[in-house]
């Protein structure tokens, strides 16, 4: 079932965030990052975000989410034991529905160059990789420039 977040969700949010975060990422983005990503930054922004989260469930319990701001795709998380059921499938395709109904043709994600898992799913899904780029990833001090590659696909 996919539904928006609510502010009870916020700790499922954060730790779905964290463990999914540092699987994807250490090692393959600047160490400065690796520190400003602690367990509280996890629970701030998720408990922050919640407006703009839409999340998937399965038998009650918080699978995944997805975050969508104006036409990117900013966060996509889904549990290590719902990695392969349909959940990541289900959750981008809600997350194209929402960029479409923001008013956009073309959705667009980052997504660090050595995340092989993420990369090979979003072009199994349909999604184009555009080349490297800078992202600028915000922390507490500031942004952090990490490389990754632009997907897009268009809708």
């Amino acid at each position: 079932e996919l539904r928006s977040a609510v502010p009870e969700d916020a700790n499922a949010l954060a730790e779905i965030w964290r463990l999914g975060w540092r699987d994807a990422h250490e090692g393959l983005v600047p160490r400065e990052l690796v520190t400003a990503r602690t367990d509280e930054s996890f629970r701030t922004r998720a408990a922050d975000r919640v407006p703009d989260t839409t999340v998937a469930t399965v038998g009650g319990a918080v699978a995944g989410f997805i975050m969508v701001v104006g036409s990117e795709v900013e966060q996509v998380y889904v549990t290590a034991e719902h990695r392969g059921t349909g959940v990541a499938q289900a959750l981008m395709a809600e997350a194209e529905r929402q960029v479409r109904a923001n008013g956009h043709g073309k959705a667009w994600l980052a997504v660090v160059a050595g995340n092989a898992r993420a990369r090979a799913f979003y072009e199994r899904s349909g999604w184009s990789d555009e080349g490297p780029f800078d992202y600028a990833a915000a922390s507490e001090g500031g942004t952090i420039v990490v490389p990754c590659h632009r997907y897009t696909k268009a809708l």
